[in-house]
């Protein structure tokens, strides 16, 4: 049994080996690595050549680790999927140290690994003490957009000094000495676009657009010379279209790609009897055909109901190009309207009076009926040939004559269909090849004739006359009808 003596020498021991193996973990000494042992890394691991010696609460809790049981692998197998670059071992050489960085730029966290003579001391930090990489990498990137910017942008304060601006508005500052501090006058946020000088006196356009901020006021400046020269070769151009436009009988009326009338002509002002004034308001094209179903000038719906779905209808087939149709107003008077589409959406619709030319149409057709009534009227056949040897035109008196009706006919009759069916009603003998050489002689002005006689007997005298239209006209007289003693002259109709 132990004596009193004993049992202070045991305990004097025992606490003299835990002070010497707290100074040999602690305080530095020749070959040792000193451990901070604060609570600024809580997630923190000591191995001793390669062996896993200590660790906080933190850290063994997280990977699952117990001291002098688990080794530097089992810690690299945990952190390598977020580390890359974890080391295989832990350390090399006498001392040293080393941090590494996530894969993922969005992870904060970050591992410092630091090694002296077998001892190492690893630490993982959730919230390192620098910005994320990804940060730093956005800031750089920003940075380097705005030195490689080719547009002039620059900072001012709210005294109007400039306190940060871009190589390209240095240059522009330099280049033009001073005159580019007409920019820096107030600016609402609606870009604006100014005009500046070089020393040459060549004028320089830049739209410029200003955004407010509690430091002052940011600005940037696009140059826009080129679009500007662009849209006034435009608005020439519009207005030289405009004045050969005015010159126009058509009535020209062009839609943009909105629907919105852009160009119109004063012909257009005549034709519909809108007033120029509602037209530069510039209506759609449905408010453009409800003004010109309220003027009377398109023809009356039917069904009014049924109206606007028809309006576009009619808007759909001319935008694609589909659309022409002769509209007849109440008043007598005809146009034509065409609907053209344009490739950059637009829609123009042509509007012309042709009550002139129907009425002459109109007056043609009515004379060409009563001529035709006239030679139906006459008792010789007649009959024309064009100058291919087509037959053109036949009288009643030729349809009865020779039993043959050219309208009734699937195709055209030629002269050679008709020489052979006068020959199968006349005698033989008949000098047929002279009428064929007759008829395809161009220019004759030789009036020839020729005695027929059918199968009945009747005498047929043939005269063949030559028109001015390089056609042939021949004529059939029946002898001996009392209806007439001598055969028609038709030279003079």
């Amino acid at each position: 049994m132990l004596n009193l003596l004993d049992i202070i020498l045991i305990v004097l021991c025992a606490g003299l080996t835990a002070a010497f193996a707290v100074r040999f973990l602690i305080v530095p000494r020749s070959g040792s690595v000193a451990v901070d042992l604060t609570d600024t890394d809580p997630v923190a691991l000591l191995f001793d050549n390669g062996v896993l010696h200590h660790g906080t609460f933190a850290a063994l809790s997280k990977f699952s680790l117990l001291p002098g049981t688990h080794v530097w692998d089992d810690l690299r197998d945990a952190l390598l999927p977020r580390f890359p670059d974890f080391p295989e071992t832990s350390g090399s050489g006498a001392s040293g140290s080393m941090a590494l960085l996530p894969q993922d730029p969005d992870d904060p966290s970050q591992v410092k690994v630091k090694w002296r003579d077998g001892f190492c001391w690893v630490t993982l930090s959730e919230q390192p003490e620098t910005k994320p990489r990804k940060q730093l990498h956005d800031t750089g990137t920003l940075e380097q957009c705005a030195q490689t910017l080719a547009h002039p942008a620059w900072e001012v304060d709210h005294q109007g000094r400039v306190i940060w601006s871009n190589p390209a508005y240095d240059s522009l500052e330099r280049n033009h000495k001073g005159a580019i501090a007409e920019f820096n006058v107030p600016l609402d946020t609606a870009p604006k676009r100014l005009p500046i000088f070089d020393a040459s006196g060549r004028q320089e356009w830049y739209e410029v657009s200003a955004h407010f901020s509690e430091r002052g006021t940011m600005h940037h400046a696009t140059r826009v010379t080129t679009l500007m020269h662009a849209e006034e070769a435009q608005r020439t151009f519009v207005q030289t279209l405009a004045k050969t436009f005015a010159h126009l009988s058509i009535g020209l009326a062009i839609f943009d790609d909105k629907g919105q009338l852009s160009i119109f002509n004063p012909a257009l002002v005549d034709l519909t009897d809108l007033q120029a004034t509602f037209l530069a308001t510039r209506p759609t094209m449905l408010s453009f055909f409800d003004a010109l179903r309220e003027n009377r000038r398109m023809p009356e719906p039917k069904n009014y109901k049924n109206w606007r779905q028809d309006i576009a209808e009619v808007i759909a087939a001319a935008s694609g190009g589909q659309y022409r149709e002769t509209w007849t107003l109440a008043d007598g008077r005809t146009y034509t309207v065409q609907g053209r589409p344009h490739p950059d959406g637009a829609t123009a619709f042509l509007i012309e009076d042709i009550s002139a030319e129907v009425t002459m149409a109109r007056s043609y057709r009515a004379e060409v009926e009563q001529f035709e009534v006239l030679l139906d009227s006459v008792d010789d056949a007649l009959v024309v040939f064009s100058n291919s040897g087509v037959l053109t035109f036949s009288n009643a008196t030729y349809r009865t004559l020779w039993g043959q009706n050219p309208d009734a006919a699937f195709a055209d009759v030629t002269l050679e269909d008709a020489l052979e069916l006068w020959s199968q009603k006349s005698v033989a003998g008949i000098g047929w090849s002279e009428i064929r050489t007759f008829c395809a002689t161009l220019g004759t002005s030789v009036t020839r004739q020729i005695q027929l006689q059918m199968n009945d007997g009747r005498e047929v005298r043939c005269t063949l006359r030559g028109l001015p239209t390089e056609a042939t006209l021949i004529q059939f007289t029946v002898m001996g009808t009392k209806a007439m003693t001598k055969p028609l002259d038709l030279a003079v109709l």
